[in-house]
């Protein structure tokens, strides 16, 4: 003990002269011995405490730390590890067997503990070997500044026990626990390489699929062809805006093809409708790119709103009207719309939203977000299967352009999954085409232009469903449609307000806000940035109500949000780029003024739009699952309450929706589980209450919300395994200069939200 006493001070004041003591290298007698390891750091005066199956309890640090820039000099908080699921200080050790990975929930591959000493160290760090803690080499090289800064600045004191404190290094450079491999392999004998290969060195495709375990399970956000603050040129720009909003499509323009219809309104109107709507998503996403959460995320008539919209269409009052009924459900529906919008906006910029943080997490968002394109699936394909000739094709032509062909690519540009959808859909629009000029929806003694009047006629009413969804030249909005026609607010006339649809709307308010939880979070990981702070989320959904305050006024019939299927996009096109979502949204803008192409787009076949349709929400249900990505999947706390929650949010719909047996005579099949509202279960003395409990009760998302949100957050579980949101904090995007330029908000206006805190200025 004398002996390792002298040495270690001998060790000590060589390096407080700045003199590298000589170490001698570890070279096993026997093998693995960790008592000869001890005795070998004794001598040489690099002890630590973790050895072999010895694991200092959270020794390692979170990414999140390194980025903040926050200190990692443990010499002062020497044998301290911190406790993740408590959020508190241990000096305690445990010894495990077996390490298990928080979110897989299989035991990890913690590798060799010591390398090699002749040569194999910069060969093990090549190829992944010796990272503590699942780190990969992208990592290692994305803190290796930070590293070295600090091990200079490192005070050599130890405290009795004789560890050194390496722990902040050692889950970095380290093999195994890394505290041991530091010692002999110093950070300044490792040779680097450079060869130019900047893919190599930061570690690309080290994980399959660019997973990478050390970060809570997510995977590596691929390379951006044109990242969020980057300026290629104003032609680049056009092509990437308008590749943007052509692969969401299906999202934008379709809406309109299934209200409309079901309010009795024209085909004139329906083009009105598109013409308006492309007006506000341009409208809002460029509000949002300056004064939302500033992410390149397109805003649009969200589905969200759509199985609420229709459950209104469906009420009683409305099944029977004749005259003016489009008008009628369009001003209800502003209304509503206008206060379930004011509340979303009261919630993020008053701060409750920074609250109401603490309680989403992903193990809520993943099946509320399913449970929006599950609530069509009784919708889809009973209304695409009104003309299979048309609607199979459309649906296998999508599945083969982005399963089988998604990954060819075309001068760089992967053409067949970006533009799965308008592909697809002129091919078979023109297929359709040919059908109807070919005769082939032609019937005798049925007119063929006017597909209603044949209901009329006893030969033809057998015909009429499939001449009015299959023929190509059904709609007469080109004919109707003017050259140019600017949509105006309140064009509908004054909105209705009414307190059995505001209650629905307020609750359906909620549901966005989560849906746009979700986008937010995975699209700043996708784009390679720090997550918003809450006061930034809070500010986003904010907006994001005053921007559906402007639909209402409008009136597209739907709230605008930020759509779910941006995540999809920026994923597929690879693109991120906010000036590039603006200069789109600009020409989503000038293309609204253009009543023609309103009346093109609404032109298309009914059962053609429910084909793309069916391939839409189910993207939502598989993007709302993705979520679970970021929680310990195989937990079964999480597996019961993804599973109860899901089957609630379509059992619970379905028996509130049996109780309207009469409506099978007045509706088609299809929207006969959104007319549950005027007869369903529920009967107290005030009506009003009863249609607003029975239609929330009746829709699947808001049912698995509410299963979803009490389940998790009052069945016991950590934070590793319920895969909490890690939002950043004001100081580390403060700190961090880049950080401040993607999130902060224009100086002006800035300037003038200096006191509002809660919305992240």
């Amino acid at each position: 003990m004398e002996g390792g006493s002298n040495s270690e001070m001998k060790g000590r004041m060589e390096r407080q002269k700045g003199v590298n003591p000589k170490i001698e290298p570890f070279v096993p007698k026997k093998g693995y011995d960790p008592r000869e390891l001890k005795s070998w750091a004794k001598r040489t005066g690099f002890v630590s405490t973790t050895f072999s199956g010895e694991t200092e309890r959270g020794g390692g640090h979170s990414r999140r730390d390194f980025d903040s820039g926050r200190d990692l000099d443990v010499s002062s908080n020497e044998n301290v590890g911190f406790d993740l699921e408590r959020g508190v200080d241990k000096t305690e050790t445990v010894s495990p067997k077996i390490e298990l990975d928080p979110i897989l929930g299989r035991a990890r591959n913690r590798g060799v503990e010591i390398e090699p000493i002749s040569g194999s160290t910069d060969q093990g760090l090549r190829n992944g070997r010796g990272r503590g803690r699942g780190e990969n080499l992208g990592r290692r090289t994305e803190m290796e500044p930070i590293l070295r800064g600090h091990n200079e600045e490192r005070k050599d004191a130890r405290n009795e026990n004789g560890n050194d404190g390496n722990s902040a290094n050692g889950p970095v450079n380290g093999s195994g626990n890394g505290h041991i491999a530091q010692a002999a392999t110093p950070v300044t004998e490792v040779p680097r390489k450079d060869d130019g290969n900047v893919d190599e060195e930061v570690g690309m495709g080290v994980y399959p699929d660019g997973e990478d375990p050390s970060y809570g399970g997510w995977h590596q956000s691929p390379r951006m062809k044109c990242g969020l603050r980057e300026n290629p040129g104003v032609v680049p720009l056009m092509f990437y805006g308008l590749q943007h909003y052509l692969s969401l499509a299906g999202s934008l323009i379709f809406i309109p093809l299934i209200t409309v219809p079901t309010m009795g309104g024209s085909d004139k109107d329906t083009a009105d409708v598109v013409s308006t709507m492309l007006l506000v998503s341009g409208l809002t996403t460029i509000l949002h790119s300056y004064f939302g959460t500033r992410l390149p995320l397109v805003q649009g008539s969200s589905f969200v709103y759509l199985a609420p919209a229709l459950v209104i269409m469906n009420s009683e009052e409305y099944r029977n009207l004749a005259d003016h009924k489009f008008g009628y459900i369009m001003r209800e529906l502003q209304g509503a719309i206008i206060v379930g919008s004011i509340f979303q906006s009261f919630l993020g910029y008053s701060g409750l939203m920074s609250l109401f943080l603490r309680l989403v997490n992903p193990v809520v968002v993943a099946p509320t977000v399913a449970a929006v394109g599950l609530a069509f699936f009784s919708y889809g394909f009973p209304q695409a299967g009104s003309c299979v000739e048309i609607s199979l094709p459309q649906i296998l032509l999508i599945l083969i352009f982005t399963l089988y062909l998604g990954g060819i690519s075309i001068f760089g540009y992967r053409v067949f999954r970006i533009y799965a959808v308008p592909v697809s859909v002129m091919i078979i629009w023109a297929y359709a085409f040919f059908l109807t000029a070919g005769g082939a929806y032609n019937f005798k003694g049925c007119s063929p232009d006017i597909p209603n009047s044949n209901i009329l006629i006893d030969a033809c009413q057998k015909h009429a469903d499939t001449m009015r969804h299959c023929r190509t030249d059904v709609s007469n909005a080109m004919r109707t449609a003017a050259w140019v026609r600017i949509p105006y607010p309140l064009q509908w006339g004054i909105p209705t307000f009414r307190l059995r649809t505001s209650i629905i709307m307020v609750i359906v308010s909620l549901v966005a806000s989560i849906d746009s939880i979700g986008s937010y979070h995975s699209a700043a990981i996708r784009i390679n940035l720090k997550p918003p702070t809450p006061g930034i989320v809070s500010r986003g959904i904010g907006l994001e109500g005053f921007c559906s305050v402007l639909a209402g006024l409008w009136g597209t019939g739907t709230g605008a949000t930020t759509l779910t299927e941006n995540v999809h996009t920026i994923n597929a096109t690879k693109v991120a780029n906010r000036r590039a979502v603006q200069l789109g949204a600009a020409l989503l803008i000038l293309f609204s003024f253009v009543g023609k192409i309103g009346a093109i787009l609404a032109s298309i076949p009914q059962a053609l739009a429910a084909a793309v349709l069916c391939f839409t929400w189910a993207l939502i249900v598989a993007l709302g699952l993705s979520t679970l990505q970021y929680t310990q999947n195989a937990s079964s706390r999480n597996i019961i309450i993804v599973g109860v929650s899901l089957f609630f949010g379509l059992s619970v719909p379905a028996y509130f929706q049996q109780y309207a047996p009469e409506t099978g005579l007045i509706l088609p099949g299809y929207l006969i589980p959104y007319a549950a509202a005027s007869n369903g279960p529920v009967h107290t003395g005030n009506s009003q209450f009863n249609f607003a409990m029975n239609a929330l009760l009746s829709l699947n998302m808001v049912v698995t919300l509410l299963v979803a949100f009490v389940l998790d957050n009052t069945v016991p579980g950590s934070r590793q395994e319920r895969g909490v949101y890690v939002w950043s904090k004001a100081e580390d995007i403060m700190t961090d200069p880049s950080s401040l330029l993607d999130y902060s908000l224009p100086s002006t206006v800035a300037r003038c939200f200096h006191w509002a805190k809660c919305v992240g200025t």
